[in-house]
C-alpha cells in the first residue's frame, strides 16, 4: 500500500471541495481523510494502490465550480493501515457552521454574477432585437412601397386590357362590314359575268349566222 499528503491552496473552503475530496476517495476505494486548515487551506491523506493514488491526485486538481485549486503539495507518506474508510475530519462546531452557511453564500454570489453576466449578455440581445426590428420595419416599408408599385402596374395592366379588348372589338366589326362589303361584290360580279357571257353567246352566233349568209352570195 502506497500513501501520500497533499497540501491543496486555492479556493478550497466553503465552496465543498472536502466533500468533492470525500467522494472521490471513496469512489476509488482508498482511505484517509480531509480536513480544513486555518490558512485556508486543505489537507489530504490519502493511501491505496499507487496507479488509484494517481488518478485521485489529477481529481484533486479538477474540483467542480465554484471550488479552484491553485497548487497543491505532495509528498510521500507512511501508510497507516488503522485507516479503513475515507473521513471528513472535522473542525470545531462553529468553523463548521461557518463552513455550511460560507459555502451557501459563495455558490450564491457565484449564481448571482453568472446571473448578472446573463442579464448583460440579455441587454445585448435586446439592443440587438431592436436593431433587428428596426431593419424589419425598413424591409416592411419597402415591401409596402413594392407592393404599392405593384398595385399601380396592376391598374396600368388593367386599363390595357380594356383598350385592347376595344380595339379588337372595333376590329372585329370593321372585318364584319369588309367582309359582308366584299361578298355583295363578289356576288355582283359573279351575276355581271354571267350575262356578258351570255351577250357575247349571243353576238357570236348572230356573227356566224351572217357570215354564212355571205358566203352563200
Amino acid at each position: 500500500m502506497d500513501a501520500l499528503h497533499a497540501r491543496v491552496y486555492g479556493r478550497v473552503q466553503r465552496v465543498g471541495y472536502r466533500r468533492f475530496i470525500l467522494d472521490s476517495a471513496q469512489e476509488l476505494g482508498l482511505s484517509g481523510y480531509v480536513k480544513n486548515e486555518g490558512d485556508g487551506s486543505v489537507t489530504i491523506f490519502a493511501q491505496g494502490d499507487e496507479t488509484i493514488l494517481e488518478k485521485f491526485i489529477e481529481m484533486m486538481k479538477s474540483p467542480p465550480p465554484p471550488a479552484y485549486v491553485k497548487s497543491i503539495d505532495i509528498r510521500e507518506a507512511k501508510p497507516r493501515p488503522a485507516l479503513k474508510y475515507f473521513t471528513i475530519k472535522p473542525s470545531p462546531l462553529h468553523e463548521e457552521l461557518q463552513e455550511g452557511f460560507g459555502a451557501m453564500q459563495t455558490i450564491l454570489m457565484d449564481y448571482w454574477k453568472e446571473f448578472r453576466d446573463y442579464r448583460e449578455e440579455f441587454r445585448d440581445y435586446r439592443q440587438e432585437f431592436r436593431d433587428f426590428r428596426d431593419e424589419f420595419r425598413d424591409y416592411r416599408n419597402e415591401f409596402r412601397s413594392f407592393v404599392n408599385e405593384f398595385r399601380d402596374y396592376r391598374e396600368e395592366f388593367r386599363e390595357f386590357a380594356k383598350r385592347t379588348d376595344e380595339n379588337f372589338r372595333m376590329i372585329m366589326e370593321k372585318y364584319g362590314e369588309i367582309s359582308e362589303k366584299l361578298t355583295t361584290i363578289l356576288e355582283t360580279l359573279t351575276k355581271e359575268s354571267k350575262e356578258t357571257r351570255e351577250m357575247l353567246n349571243e353576238t357570236m352566233k348572230l356573227l356566224r349566222e351572217a357570215l354564212e349568209k355571205l358566203s352563200r352570195l
